[in-house]
Formats: structure tokens, C-alpha cells, sequence
């Protein structure tokens, strides 16, 4: 049986602005509401980040739109810190890193995998700006570069 994924949503912004150390798939502690909008498309990630509460992964200003066809009574709040699941070895190794070496967790995106929700994880180091430099003169270097190879 093949692995049906999908992806919801994505953060663009985070392999712009972080060096990405290792991702982590993760499942995601969700309301029925929030899971129809995710799979609506009305989720936003772009200011989203992982927090160690209590053991565990917390996921924080995950922007998930109230469910149009639900009632305001029965909705979810749009940006409600929500539970990461993972197995308690990588908690403790995510929780280490994040402590000690003093790095950030960003979620990428946000997919459907055989009918569930995911979250991919990512353990990530700030980018200084001259890093984000060289990265836009690599990527307009390959553009001209395929560029020249088109006309040809």
C-alpha cells in the first residue's frame, strides 16, 4: 500500500532565515474543528515555533482559522498552544538540544500522511545575515546559470 501524503501548509519563510540542523516527523494534538480547517487549507505557519513545557514539545502561534460552518461556541481558538507527539526518547534529545545547545524549533509544514495530520519538526540555528547573502547569490547564480543553458 503506497503512503498517501499531502501537504497543508508550509513555512517558506524558515529555510530562509534558519540553517536546518534535523527535522523530526511529529504528530499533532488537534480539536475535530481545527482538523477540518487544516484540511481545508486554512492553517499558517509562518510564525510558528516549538517550546519544552513540563516534557514536552509545545507548538505555539500556529495560526489554525475557525471552522466557517461551526458555530462560535463550538470553534477552536485560532492560535492555542497545542501538543507535539513524539516518543519520550527524541523529547529528551529535542529537549537537550534546544536547552543546552541553545537551539529553536520550527515547524516546516504541516501534511496529511494515511489519513493523519503532521507536523515536520525541524531543530534549527539562526542564519546571520551574511549566510542569507551567500544563499540569494547561490540561488541567482543557478538562475542565470539555467538561464544560459535554456537560449542555448
Amino acid at each position: 500500500m503506497a503512503n498517501y501524503y499531502r501537504v497543508l501548509a508550509e513555512n517558506r519563510q524558515a529555510r530562509f532565515n534558519y540553517e536546518i540542523l534535523e527535522t523530526h516527523e511529529t504528530g499533532i494534538e488537534l480539536l475535530g474543528t481545527e482538523v477540518k480547517s487544516i484540511k481545508g487549507g486554512k492553517a499558517n505557519l509562518r510564525d510558528a515555533y516549538g517550546i519544552v513545557q513540563k516534557g514536552q514539545i509545545m507548538l505555539l502561534n500556529m495560526y489554525i482559522s475557525p471552522h466557517h460552518t461551526t458555530s462560535a461556541y463550538f470553534n477552536h481558538e485560532p492560535t492555542r498552544t497545542r501538543r507535539l507527539l513524539l516518543h519520550k526518547d527524541e523529547i529528551r534529545k529535542l529537549i537537550v538540544a534546544v536547552q543546552q545547545k541553545g537551539l529553536t524549533l520550527v515547524p516546516l509544514k504541516v501534511y496529511q500522511k494515511d489519513g493523519w495530520i503532521k507536523v515536520d519538526l525541524a531543530l534549527v540555528r539562526q542564519k546571520k545575515l551574511h549566510d542569507k547573502r551567500d544563499d540569494m547569490k547561490k540561488r541567482d547564480d543557478k538562475r542565470d546559470i539555467e538561464r544560459v543553458m535554456k537560449n542555448r
